[in-house]
């Protein structure tokens, strides 16, 4: 409260910053008076007007201070509103447009052959030789080296002049060595996986012979049962006894199929580890070959994560992934010397990598990987010449991952799993002498006549008759007619048991074509009820930000009763029809669907009903077209495959516009020191936004014409030493930029002095260290042990974020706000030297002075801002770091730009809407793209040693997503800084109603968060339309639905940031300052 300050009967003239009272108010005569720095009422009346005591100032204050908390409440509780219909609207279009498979629960049986003929197969002689073929390997070991590309496994060919040789080059030479030296023994060949290119994905793909859907991808972590017929589930059912060392996936997928005794999971997430699980493996599968163990298991899967992990961790071009590559070769060579001849060893990459070793995608470069096959005896055979050195490339007789189904069943005498589409591997039952026609028709005679099966089933329990299930049949019917044919002639001939053969091979890849073109349907309806629930949300978003005319916090009570009202009822209704059967979708779907049309339906009454507070959304400035430009046109074009592949190319065009159009609107200011600020920073702007753009992580579609920096090369996924000197660079300079704002308005005052200047620092300089121990540890510049210094770092990693969230918290909720008040007293003596001889004398008066009032909600709440930037600026790579230190330089600017434009009080939507194209901006710029490929998983282990739910998807968050959380930090900035002090006018107020004007500030920094998320709910409400629309389009899962969904996930993390810390933040912010000067 300022009952304690003491003033004097008239008042000085004030320095719009620092505040001098003395006597009697006057005008204030610096730039923008009205607006900078007013004087404050209670200040004055408080003190001079002891008489009213202060036990009734002190009750008014009372009612307001609650008055603005429960409108606060309020107004996060509308955010809360906002929130669930962008939930409910993505829910319901991604239900129908991330496809997924109708999974049959049907199961392939040693006893039913799939051929409604039995007696046109050969028997098998004894059940315990095998089912439906007859078996070649009793045992197996399935060894997967995660992520082996194709072009690690095959000594390096020059595809183009002057192409050299890299690091991954030539290490695993025992895969190609065999395969061509001991052709009947080992076949190699390129093995292509089906995108998503994630480990769970390929794992289903591997054990089922399914194709994949993109629905799975997000769950790549958190896997769940297979609980579809697959190869794992058939060698349990013939009852073999399974191991499984390595990945952990293998557990989420198959619950209690492996022997608990012998069995040993690692976890599969910590990208930085390359050694712990590999080892781990060797440790239990090598005596698990000695004589004595033998009897003990059937089929070993052994899954090696190193050399993914190396991927992740320094790109392929690294010497750790050549060490890791050689580690490898030799595991391979100590297999085939334990092995025995009934023992069948597989080794195959799940996935490959891309140039910089992340995977997730479609390029080829990521589904590349290799398939090795070993026997001791000769069983192998190549049916031509021209196969009997493996491809040198992967675009060579490749062939995809789901032909090891098949392959591995029928060599191991179990039945093909049900839902498999996948062909027996030629290579494997050729022959030795790969002439062996007969076994190749019988084999793919089988496997055919599964395919057959199953399509007929999957046609039967979809109900619909397409027409598709018959587009292959002719296939079929032609391959067996040949087939019957080549049998009436008893002996076999040669040439026509290779045309039977090839007409199955046809009839097997054209049913699989037709699955990969037209596998699931879309659920258009679905897809359209999602559609309309955000466009819905949208034009309330729009009303509600840029309509309404009256305080929106007066709003507040009857929007959320009616809108609880309206989400009650609909939750009923929606409820209700699904226990009618009229809604067939599950009860918790339909009353969320219900619910989300009942509270919009709700909310329109309220909004669109009452009269007079609501005007048509219509821009009135220059300023407010800017935005709906910026916004409209951005979303337009994201239906052009190269706007959105070229994305920040746009932002920064955009940004650039901006500080164009900011600098000629600061020449036309009346006051010459708004103009010489407003242009100083509109410059400034433009200048640190291009010096971000140097800052670049290139996709596979913007080359040759994109050169990547934010790693040491484009096929690197380290920093360049030279890049660990930013993180230092940042620690120097940043400190000091935000200081030299703060001391602009003479607010580098009480806890800003402590915080930015030593706490905001030590933690920049904590992060310097982290990065270059992880450089050395990269470098191997220390003789310390890798552990040691994982220990030292996490340990950093800790501190800082203790300091940012902990301490920066605690500092941000209970600090007082950013000034000084100092109180001297005078003389009479003095005081009769500067009036008149005639004026009768008085006693000393008493001068106050404030510095920092100028700006005194915005430096007070820019605490928190600071505290998420030092946490996020953590979470960054080095190149990131210096980014993201930029991005908060140009918040600062931007805002210093909104302040000598007159726009911080006038609630322009440029400010928001500029902010929100920051954060899109600097997305790119800290190494991500809208792929799945681009997210930094390994940043989850920055401040941990393992994973640990919830923080390491937080963490994880934070490195993507930083900026845009940063910005949605920073919206209540937009309409606080530098804003006058507003203070409750006795004048103005009536006994039933004060006036509050905490209330006015709560309602602008509403509507500028509104603002802010109606920016990437446009956006995300474009991507989901253009997405739907374009849903058979070539690149739909390369561009299209990955900007999708990284929309949708922006979207969700803004509207958290803003309800969580951004407008709650206010609440403190507005507390500290009622505290000291009154409400």
């Amino acid at each position: 409260m300022a009952s304690g300050i003491s003033l004097g009967s008239r008042f000085d003239r004030p320095d719009p910053n620092g505040l001098q009272t003395t006597a009697s108010p006057s005008r204030l005569s610096e730039r923008n008076d009205t607006q900078k720095a007013p004087v404050p009422k209670a200040l004055t009346g408080r003190q001079s007007r002891p008489g009213k005591g202060s036990n009734g100032q002190e009750s008014v204050d009372d009612g307001l201070e609650r008055e603005f908390k429960l409108r606060h409440l309020g107004s996060l509780g509308v955010l809360g509103w906002i929130l669930f219909l962008h939930i409910v609207g993505i829910f319901f279009f991604t239900k129908g447009f991330l496809l997924t498979r109708m999974v049959l629960e049907n199961k392939s049986s040693c006893d039913v052959l799939p051929f409604g003929d039995v007696s046109s197969h050969p028997a098998v002689g004894k059940k315990t030789e095998g089912c439906w073929h007859q078996r070649s390997f009793e045992k197996a070991i399935v060894i997967i080296v995660d992520a082996l590309r194709y072009d690690f496994a095959v000594p390096f060919a020059s595809t183009a002049e002057g192409e050299t040789s890299q690091l991954f080059h030539d290490n695993i030479p025992v895969l190609y060595e065999t395969a061509v030296n001991t052709p009947e023994n080992a076949f190699l060949l390129p093995f292509i996986a089906d995108p998503p290119t994630t480990t769970l994905q390929r794992l289903k793909g591997l054990t089922t012979g399914t194709l994949p859907t993109f629905i799975d991808a997000g769950s790549n972590f958190a896997g769940t049962a297979i609980d579809e017929d697959n190869l794992v589930a058939q060698l349990r059912t013939a009852g073999k006894t399974l191991v499984h060392l390595g990945d952990d996936t293998w557990h989420s997928l198959f619950p209690d199929y492996f022997d608990p005794e012998l069995t040993r999971p690692f976890d599969s997430f910590n990208v930085w580890d390359l050694h712990t699980v590999d080892n781990g493996v060797n440790d239990h599968l090598f005596p698990l070959l000695y004589p004595e163990n033998a009897t003990k298991w059937d089929v070993i899967f052994g899954h090696y994560l190193g050399v993914d992990h190396a991927g992740h961790r320094y790109g392929p071009n690294h010497p750790a992934m050549g060490a890791k590559l050689r580690q490898m070769d030799q595991v391979i060579r100590d297999l085939i010397a334990n092995v025995d001849e009934n023992t069948l060893l597989v080794v195959m990459g799940d996935h490959g990598m891309d140039s910089k070793g992340d995977h997730g995608g479609e390029s080829n470069d990521e589904v590349d990987a290799a398939l090795w096959m070993y026997s001791k005896r000769k069983l192998f055979g190549r049916t031509s010449p021209d196969t009997a050195v493996p491809p040198k490339t992967a675009r060579e007789r490749s062939i995809p991952q789901i032909d090891l189904v098949p392959t591995l069943s029928l060599l191991l005498g179990l039945p093909i799993p049900f839902n498999n589409l996948g062909s027996p591997i030629e290579e494997a039952f050729a022959g030795p002498g790969g002439q062996d026609w007969k076994n190749l028709v019988a084999v793919n005679r089988l496997t055919s006549a599964q395919i057959k099966r199953y399509q007929h089933e999957y046609a039967i329990t979809r109900g619909a008759d397409d027409g598709q299930e018959f587009r292959s049949l002719s296939f079929w019917e032609t391959a067996e007619d040949a087939w019957q044919r080549s049998s009436k002639r008893g002996k076999s001939n040669t040439e026509a048991m290779r045309s039977v053969y090839q007409s199955y091979r046809e009839y097997q890849r054209h049913t699989l074509d037709i699955c990969r073109a037209l596998w699931a349907k879309f659920d258009v309806p679905s897809m359209l009820q999602g559609v309309g629930i955000l466009v819905a949300g949208l034009v309330l978003l729009v009303f509600y930000a840029r309509g309404i005319r009256s305080d929106r916090t007066e709003l507040t009570k009857p929007l959320l009763s009616i809108v609880g009202v309206g989400s009650g009822l609909g939750a009923v209704v929606g409820g209700g029809l699904t226990f009618s059967g009229v809604a067939d979708m599950p009860i918790t779907e339909s009353s969320a669907l219900w619910a989300a049309v009942g509270s919009i339906l709700g909310a329109s009454r309220v909004i669109f009903v009452k009269p007079g507070h609501l005007s048509v959304p219509v821009p009135n400035s220059l300023w407010g077209w800017l935005a709906v430009i910026f916004t409209v046109t951005q979303s337009v074009g994201f239906a052009s495959n190269s706007y959105t592949i070229w994305e920040d190319e746009i932002l920064l065009f955009f940004l650039s516009t901006f500080g164009v159009v900011a600098g000629v609107s600061s020449m036309r200011q009346k006051s010459t020191a708004d103009r010489v600020l407003g242009v100083y920073h509109s410059i400034l702007f433009v200048i640190l936004g291009r010096i971000a753009s140097f800052s670049r992580l290139c996709r596979e579609e913007q080359m040759p014409f994109c050169r990547s920096t934010y790693y040491a090369s484009a096929t690197s996924s380290t920093s360049a030493p030279w890049q660990l000197a930013i993180p230092f660079l940042v620690t120097l300079i940043l400190p000091a930029v935000v200081k030299s704002f703060y001391a602009g308005s003479k607010s580098y005052e009480g806890v800003a002095t402590l915080w930015v200047g030593y706490g905001f620092r030590l933690g920049l300089f904590l992060t310097s260290i982290f990065w270059m121990l992880e450089g050395a540890d990269d470098g191997e510049w220390f003789s310390l042990s890798k552990e040691t210094l994982k220990s030292i770092r996490v340990f950093l990693a800790q501190l800082v974020l203790g300091l940012a969230f902990a301490a920066g918290t605690t500092a941000f909720i209970y600090s007082k706000p950013c000034v000084s008040i100092s109180v001297t007293q005078g003389t009479a003596d003095s005081e009769s030297k500067n009036k008149s001889t005639s004026s009768p004398s008085q006693p000393g008066r008493t001068t106050v002075t404030i510095l920092g009032f100028g700006n005194i909600y915005g430096t007070r709440f820019f605490l928190l801002v600071v505290n998420f930037c030092l946490a996020i600026a953590l979470m960054q790579k080095p190149m990131g770091l210096g980014t993201i230190g930029l991005l908060l330089w140009q918040i600062l600017s931007l805002l210093e730009i909104l302040d000598t434009n007159a726009l911080v009080l006038c609630n322009s939507a440029i400010g928001p809407i500029v902010l929100a194209l920051l954060g899109s901006f600097y997305y790119f710029k800290t190494g991500h793209q809208a792929v799945l490929s681009s997210i930094q998983w390994e940043t989850a282990f920055i401040p941990l040693s393992s994973i640990k739910y919830p923080w390491s998807p937080i963490l994880v968050t934070l490195n993507t997503f930083g900026p845009q959380i940063l910005t949605a930090v920073a919206v209540p900035l937009t309409v606080l800084w530098k804003r006058p002090l507003q203070l409750h006018d006795q004048s103005r107020s009536t006994p039933s109603k004060p006036n509050n004007p905490a209330t006015k500030i709560l309602s602008d920094v509403a509507q500028a968060a509104c603002t802010y998320i109606l920016y990437f709910a446009t956006i995300n409400l474009a991507t989901t339309i253009w997405a739907g629309h374009l849903r058979r389009h070539l690149m739909l899962y390369r561009i299209f639905c990955p900007r999708f969904m990284m929309g949708a996930a922006v979207l969700g993390v803004v509207d958290i940031v803003l309800i969580l810390f951004s407008v709650a933040g206010v609440r403190w912010s507005m507390m500290s300052v009622g505290e000291i000067f009154g409400w």
